[in-house]
């Protein structure tokens, strides 16, 4: 090989480090809970729906268990974020929900999100991504 061919491609290299470098930095400095918004609206736009009962509440949690194709899951939901979506009394909320679920992965789900909610006595979304 040439000088100036070998230049070039370890210039092309370099390049392609940076960026990869820059994409690294700035996927990694996102805040946890804006991973977990993200997570919560990728459920809820490719989700499945599914029947839930919430087994109790603990401060900022929901606590709820679901059976998908035979097999129970357990799960919990982080709602800090979505206080405002919540009522003043949340213990009302123990029973039946509705639930959004990855397909590929049940254990993936959620309770309540920005655009939705499965909580019965919540006001419901305007509708427009159900």
């Amino acid at each position: 090989m040439n000088t100036p061919v070998l230049v070039a491609l370890l210039l092309v290299l370099a390049v392609a480090l940076l960026v990869l470098a820059v994409w690294i930095v700035l996927r990694v400095r996102r805040k946890s809970g804006d991973r977990e918004q993200r997570r919560r609206l990728g459920v809820n736009a490719r989700g499945r729906l599914g029947d839930a009962t919430v087994t109790d509440i603990s401060g900022d949690t929901i606590y709820y268990s679901y059976t998908v194709h035979g097999v129970t899951y357990e799960g919990s939901q982080d709602v800090s974020q979505l206080r405002s979506l919540i009522p003043t009394e949340p213990e009302r909320l123990i029973g039946p929900a509705s639930l959004k679920y990855q397909p590929r992965n049940p254990a993936n789900s959620i309770i309540i999100c920005e655009e939705w909610s499965g909580l019965r006595g919540t006001p419901k979304s305007d509708g427009s991504r159900r």
